[in-house]
């Protein structure tokens, strides 16, 4: 755990509960995304979705980033408006979505997107929807490598998919997607393992018919792609990191920059505390048992969790005091993030007063 958050000051000035993120802490982090890359920030395109705010954007364009990956459309189009030159929706885009990234071509002339496909109707329906224009629209194919959510995996159809691309006039093939989510051995060696196996896909298939631009990885395994030369990195949680990441995955030099804010607000018995730590202000996707943790209380252990409601026994009880600010870190920054609407800025250690703006949590 970060040293910097056993002392933050005047913590009494941020509502509670609130979402709290360290600006230094970030810049290291980016700048430490920029070395694994030996400075070649072409390499890079960090996925959004971790953050969505306009700030953290215009750190990595300050430092030479100019390349991401987005989930949604509101994503894309924070990217656009806070300076990002390219950007890759790395999502389906179907139904009204379509006509929305239109727009957003349109909103955002200087900035390149391109979108993912998997399947031949997907590109049928984008031809149909942006019809030929001076600059075509640039297209992924998304690679199924083993995590078996979207994508296709190597081989004829994958072919198919290429042959329809270069035969058409509306839309011009970007390159490969090669997300590896599946990835999260705790051991270096079978990361490195995996990766190997998958990079010598890729190099089987750019050998035999090239490939403009390859995007490869996740954030468990950015730091073994960064040595494949060429390849483009796509790590998000990097820019914020968090506890299931710091704990699996020591082998990363990333900082926890994000944190949330809770007071003790009901002492119902001798050992338990209740928190204003409801679902509502940190993910419940993980396992209720290990859905954040409390550094200022060892022993914690999550009796029950509701929407506004977290209640936690521990023998400690007794010296917490009622509205006391307690800080937790969620096991799973992401989906947190999307919970709040700003961030509470910390710089050298003290709240600042200044808030992020997480905009892009309203897809």
């Amino acid at each position: 755990m970060n040293q910097i958050w056993n002392q933050i000051e005047q913590l009494e000035s941020v509502a509670s509960p609130g979402l709290l993120v360290d600006g230094d802490c970030v810049a290291r982090n980016i700048d430490s995304m920029v070395r694994m890359v030996n400075g070649d920030t072409g390499r890079l395109r960090p996925h959004v979705k971790t953050h969505k705010m306009p700030a953290v954007i215009q750190m990595q364009v300050d430092a030479g980033i100019c390349k991401f990956k987005a989930s949604t459309i509101a994503e894309a189009s924070m990217v656009a408006g806070a300076g990002g030159q390219d950007v890759l929706l790395a999502y389906p885009v179907v139904g009204l979505n379509i006509q929305r990234l239109a727009e957003l071509r349109d909103q955002y002339p200087n900035t390149s997107f391109a979108v993912l496909v998997d399947h031949p109707s997907a590109i049928s329906v984008l031809i149909d929807a942006f019809p030929k224009r001076n600059t075509p629209l640039r297209v992924f194919i998304d690679v199924d490598c083993g995590m078996h959510r979207t994508g296709i995996p190597w081989g004829s159809g994958l072919d198919q998919l290429r042959h329809l691309i270069d035969q058409s006039s509306e839309l011009e093939f970007a390159g490969l997607h090669v997300y590896d989510g599946h990835l999260h051995q705790p051991s270096l060696d079978e990361r490195q393992q995996a990766v190997t196996q998958i990079h010598q896909e890729i190099a089987d298939y750019v050998g035999q018919v090239g490939a403009p631009e390859i995007v490869a990885g996740g954030s468990p395994t950015f730091a073994l792609w960064a040595q494949q030369t060429g390849i483009h990195c796509s790590p998000g949680t990097t820019v914020f990191w968090d506890i299931g990441y710091s704990e699996k995955f020591p082998d990363l030099p990333f900082e926890i920059a994000a944190a949330l804010l809770t007071r003790v607000i009901s002492k119902p018995g001798d050992k338990r505390v209740c928190l204003d730590l409801g679902y509502k202000a940190i993910a419940s996707e993980m396992p209720f048992e290990r859905r954040l943790k409390i550094p200022n209380i060892d022993d914690a252990r999550l009796v029950s969790h509701s929407e506004e409601h977290l209640v936690v026994e521990t023998v400690t009880a007794a010296s917490l005091a009622i509205g006391q600010p307690l800080l937790a870190f969620p096991r799973h920054i992401c989906p947190t993030v999307a919970l709040h609407n700003s961030a509470n800025l910390i710089r050298d250690s003290a709240i600042t007063g200044q808030q992020w703006s997480v905009t892009a949590r309203n897809r």
